[in-house]
Parts: C-alpha cells; sequence; structure tokens
C-alpha cells in the first residue's frame, strides 16, 4: 500500500493530538497579535513606535510556538515525568531568591508597586508566579501519582508522605508566594488544592489542609498588625480592595476639581470604571480594530485588562469568540483526560493545566466585568506579558503532547477491538441473508441453509 503524498491540502490531517486544542492556541495567539498592536499607546517608550511592540511580540510568540512543538514532539510521557518532579525546588528556588531581595549583577530581585513578584536574570525578567503555575501543577501530578504507584522515598507511612511531598510543598508554596500577591497566593493556592483533590485526595485530609491555608492566611494578618502595618504590607492591600467602602465616585464629584483630594479619588476608579466604559461602548459590534479610546486612560489594558479592550474594539460578539475558545478548551481537556487510561500523572497533569488556564480566563474576565477586587491576573496566551505567554505555552504544549499519547492509545485500542467490526460484519450478512430469504430471493443462501429451510416447510406444509 502506497503511503498518502504529502501535500499542503493534507499537512492539517497529519498533525497528531488533539486538533481542537491546535486550533484553539492558534486562535488565541491570532488574537494576542492583533490585540497587542492595538494596545500599545502606553507599552511605547522613548522613540519606540507600534511596529516595535509588535515585532517584540512576534518574536514571544515565535518562542512560545517553537516551545509548544517541542513539547508536542516529545513522545515519552517519561521525559516530563522526570522533569516534574523538580517542580517544588524550581520554584522554591525562585521563590527564596525573590523574597531574599538579592541584588547582584547576574540575579536581581525587582520591587513594583511595594510587591516583589519579578527576579531579573542575566538581564531576563522572569515573572516568578507564572512559573510557579505550572511547575506546580506538573510537580503536584508527579507526587500524586508516584504515592500511587509506591515509588516516593521515605517514611513507611503513607500519611508521612503524603504529608513530606504534597501537603508541606503546598503550604510553602502558598506561604512564599504570600508576601508578593495575595491574590496570587488564593489563586495558586485553589488550583493546587484542586489538583490535589482530584488526585484521591480524602475529604478528612483536604480539609485539614484547607485549615492549615486559612491559619496561614491568618498568621500573615497578625503579622501586620502587630507590626503596625509594616510587614506583609499586601495583606493590606487586599483588605483595602475587599473591605473598602468609600465611594470615590461621589469623592470625585464633592472634591474640587483640580484639587490633591480630586486626583486621589480619581486614580481610585479610573482603572475599574474605565473598564466599564470600555464594555459599554463596545456594544454588539464594538468600535473596529484601532478605535479603542479606554487604552490612553487604563495603564494596565493590554495585562490587567485585555477583555474590556477586547469588548470595546471587538464588540459582545469578539468577548463570545474569547469565552468559547476557553471553554472549548475546558471541554477538550476532559476528552483528552478520559482517553489517558490509567496514567494518573498525565490525567492530574491534563486537568491541572486545563484548570489553571481557564481558570484564570475567567478570573481575568471577573475583574474586568468589576465582579471582585483587582487580581492582577492576565488573559491566558492574550495578554501582554513575556513570562505568562511562555509558562501557558508550555502548558498547552504538555497537553498537546498528551493528548497525541492518548489518541495513539484510542487507536491502539481499536485495533484491539477488530474481532468487534469483523462480528458486526458477520451479524450483517445475516440480516442481508434473512432479508433475502424473507423476501424469496432465496438464490444467494448457503446450500445447506436452503435445504434445511425447504424441510421446515414441508414439515409444515407451507
Amino acid at each position: 500500500m502506497t503511503s498518502k503524498k504529502r501535500t499542503v491540502w493534507n499537512f492539517f490531517d497529519r498533525i497528531e493530538g488533539d486538533k481542537v486544542v491546535w486550533i484553539i492556541v492558534l486562535m488565541l495567539i491570532l488574537i494576542s497579535i492583533v490585540c497587542i498592536f492595538s494596545s500599545t499607546s502606553r507599552l511605547l517608550e522613548g522613540s519606540q513606535t507600534r511596529l516595535d511592540i509588535v515585532k517584540s511580540q512576534l518574536f514571544i510568540v515565535a518562542a512560545g510556538l517553537a516551545l509548544i512543538i517541542v513539547c508536542y514532539n516529545i513522545k515519552n510521557i517519561k521525559i516530563f515525568r522526570w522533569l516534574s518532579q523538580w517542580g517544588f525546588l524550581l520554584s522554591f528556588a525562585l521563590l527564596a531568591l525573590l523574597l531574599s531581595k538579592i541584588n547582584t549583577p547576574i540575579v536581581r530581585s525587582i520591587e513594583l508597586n511595594g510587591a516583589r513578584r519579578i527576579l531579573q536574570i542575566a538581564g531576563v525578567q522572569v515573572h516568578v508566579f507564572e512559573v510557579v503555575k505550572v511547575a506546580m501543577v506538573l510537580y503536584l501530578a508527579w507526587a500524586l501519582d508516584a504515592l500511587k504507584k509506591g515509588e516516593l522515598r521515605g517514611p513507611a507511612s503513607t500519611i508521612w508522605k503524603k504529608i513530606i511531598y504534597i501537603y508541606a510543598p503546598f503550604l510553602a508554596t502558598l506561604l512564599m508566594i504570600l508576601p508578593g500577591s495575595n491574590s496570587a497566593a488564593v489563586f495558586i493556592g485553589g488550583i493546587m488544592f484542586l489538583v490535589i483533590l482530584l488526585g484521591g485526595g480524602n475529604l478528612k485530609d483536604m480539609a485539614v489542609l484547607a485549615l492549615a491555608a486559612v491559619v496561614i492566611l491568618g498568621a500573615c494578618y497578625a503579622i501586620y498588625e502587630i507590626s503596625d502595618h509594616k510587614a506583609m504590607g499586601r495583606i493590606g492591600t487586599a483588605i483595602s480592595r475587599i473591605g473598602a467602602h468609600d465611594d470615590w465616585e461621589q469623592k470625585v464629584i464633592d472634591a474640587k476639581e483640580g484639587s490633591r483630594e480630586y486626583y486621589e479619588a480619581l486614580d481610585k476608579i479610573r482603572q475599574p470604571y474605565s473598564a466599564k466604559i470600555a464594555i459599554k461602548e463596545g456594544g454588539i459590534l464594538g468600535k473596529g480594530p484601532g478605535q479603542s479610546t479606554q487604552r490612553y486612560v487604563v495603564p494596565d489594558i493590554s495585562e490587567d485588562y485585555m477583555y474590556s479592550f477586547i469588548i470595546e474594539e471587538y464588540g459582545l460578539w469578539g468577548a463570545l469568540i474569547v469565552i468559547f475558545l476557553y471553554v472549548s478548551l475546558m471541554a477538550r481537556g476532559s476528552i483528552i483526560v478520559r482517553n489517558c487510561g490509567k496514567d494518573t500523572f498525565a490525567k492530574l497533569s491534563v486537568a491541572g493545566l486545563c484548570l489553571l488556564i481557564t481558570g484564570q480566563a475567567f478570573l481575568h474576565m471577573f475583574v474586568n466585568a468589576d465582579i471582585g477586587p483587582m487580581t492582577g491576573q492576565t488573559l491566558p496566551l492574550i495578554s501582554h506579558g513575556n513570562s505568562a505567554f511562555l509558562c501557558f505555552s508550555l502548558a498547552f504544549g504538555i497537553i498537546l503532547s498528551f493528548s497525541r499519547i492518548a489518541q495513539r492509545r484510542i487507536e491502539k485500542e481499536q485495533r484491539e477491538a477488530q474481532p468487534l467490526l469483523e462480528l458486526r460484519q458477520n451479524v450483517s450478512n445475516g440480516l442481508e441473508d434473512l432479508d433475502s430469504f424473507e423476501s424469496g430471493r432465496t438464490d444467494d443462501l448457503d446450500s445447506e441453509l436452503h435445504e434445511a429451510l425447504n424441510e421446515e416447510l414441508n414439515e409444515y406444509d407451507l
């Protein structure tokens, strides 16, 4: 049998893995390029032009696609499993460097808006929390799989292995993220909690783990109060965002225009109100590409408020397309998980990464719609941000690789089930013979069956 000739037209047919996930990835990337080009007015520095920003984004997109393709072409799941076991060590090292306020020519901890979230390593800025998100999902998937297989070293007691390899890393990561961002700690902690729960965590252990997380949050608040609001400053930021009852809009109205009180109140409502204005002005069809006005008002519109920008320029239909892409990812992820057989690591990795991407996307949308306090979570694979884009590219690459493995498993099961297809054909042939008999066309029947039927007819004088 000759192999099918390779042409441009059948290129997509030759791609393995889940093609729907491929389409989702490419659609998100295309949306990202278009939106970054239109929303770059606040990103320009010095003599930079929009083309300079787009060129930079295209470079990151190319690096992200290369990362996806590399992961996609890894056919041995043992490689991912081996790398994942170092996820907590990597997360711990990066967070420790961040908290240590290290300042050397090679590695430097950067403080931005009163928080430390970025490490500059050899001139390259790395958003630590973005790396930790993906690394900890993969680590917990490995640890839960290794626990199930009895591969974890250490004490003979299962509960102590859970504490050492699963619960302690969970709590340590949560505690180390808190000084930099309360919202990131809660979000990442929630994703890790779900991964542990999906991995077979019993209700008693999960209740104790949740209680321990609450105790950590309470302890951080106590430190904040005891230190007279000098330590754990992000706790104060969270409290002000959640518990604020000041009517800043009324203060803007009441304050004298141009006064210090006026501008302080205006700064408080500038971003969330401008995001809502963008949503309202977008309407159903939107203003059109490049026609946004709120991009000149919202400093972080290309990052924290990208969804509002999409609605302003592309309207309700653009917003629904973005929602549809993320919901489709969750749906396809559930299909991939079901087809991963008994491989716990693959199942938890795909489930955890899909929950991470989709959960962050909807959290971003809720903030843009002013549902809950601002969290600073970007829109995965669309918002501006090099570290986030590359980390989510890695996540998508792993999902596609595991979907490829799952597809081969499905094809193998289909080959092993070939006798069932033959049985179906036999049944079909039998039904055709019966139909021929009932219609009086017996020429095609087997001779022995023909004789047996005639004997039956003679016996009943028919």
